[in-house]
């Protein structure tokens, strides 16, 4: 099975897609209408525009440090998980969006990296908790936040997780513990992103990694921008042996033309006789 991630509303219908994810809201704090018969997709706790016009909203390192588009190997701003009226906000997002498309896809959960939050909500919830452990406070966060989200989502509850199978690291870096989160979604997505995929061992390796992990099925997606249409095919026949489906991202045409060339290899090396 195959599917798209995208931001344009016409190419949900093209037929080569078995299933089209349609970003509602995504790391620039862009927004759009959910489109019906589509999977909306919510980035989270990555929102460029909220960070920006609140500084209170972004989490902040053990060393001080804001996790902005400013700091070093971070693509996007952040927005703390425990900020109370945020996070109402997006589960408001999740209702409203929910009754559009009944599936759902909660995109960018949990913390920004291991040394995240250290802002003082966080510190003083830490503290008026249960918990000596802080790592397992800040799973805890994020276990019931996206718990209250899927009893907003009639559908199927999708979930983005960080690709690195190895285990704890997803739980250090993000605050996700998967055990305890497969009891509210439905199946994961693994982005495992590459400007070319000239090899795909390395795909193979994170792959099955995660599917020996996960207690729940998973697709991969991976990016279609400009990808030479042979790699793409290479790397969408290894991760097909694993992933519940391959998704392609954010360059539809390039995607079905890499599946129209799959069909007609198919077609080719039929062979009829007696």
């Amino acid at each position: 099975m195959y599917g798209v991630v995208t931001r344009n509303e016409e190419e949900l219908a093209w037929s080569e897609f078995d299933r089209g994810f349609y970003e509602v809201k995504d790391v620039t704090g862009r927004s759009a209408e959910p489109v019906a018969d589509s999977i909306s997709m919510i980035s989270c706790f990555g929102d460029n525009a909220a960070a920006g016009a609140n500084p209170d909203l972004i989490p902040i390192s053990d060393e001080g440090e804001l996790a902005t588009r400013e700091r070093e190997y971070f693509d996007w701003a952040y927005v703390c998980p425990n900020h109370e009226d945020y996070r109402e906000g997006l589960l408001e997002t999740v209702s409203d969006v929910a009754d559009v498309t009944p599936d759902v896809r909660l995109d960018d959960v949990g913390f920004p990296r291991a040394e995240y939050c250290h802002c003082d909500r966080c510190e003083q919830a830490f503290e008026a908790s249960d918990f000596e452990d802080w790592y397992a406070w800040r799973a805890d966060v994020i276990t019931e936040f996206v718990a209250a989200a899927s009893e907003r989502i009639p559908g199927d509850t999708y979930l983005t997780l960080y690709p690195d199978p190895y285990p704890g690291h997803i739980y250090e870096r993000a605050g996700l513990d998967i055990d305890a989160l497969a009891e509210y979604v439905d199946e994961f997505v693994v982005p495992i992103y590459d400007m070319a995929y000239t090899t795909t061992y390395w795909l193979e390796v994170i792959a099955s990694g995660f599917a020996d992990a996960l207690p729940k099925p998973y697709s991969v997606e991976l990016y279609a921008v400009e990808v030479d249409i042979d790699n793409l095919l290479d790397a969408a026949e290894v991760a097909s042996e694993y992933g519940e489906s391959v998704l392609f991202g954010y360059d539809a045409s390039n995607a079905r033309a890499a599946l129209r060339r799959m069909t007609a290899r198919e077609r080719d090396g039929k062979e009829y006789g007696a």
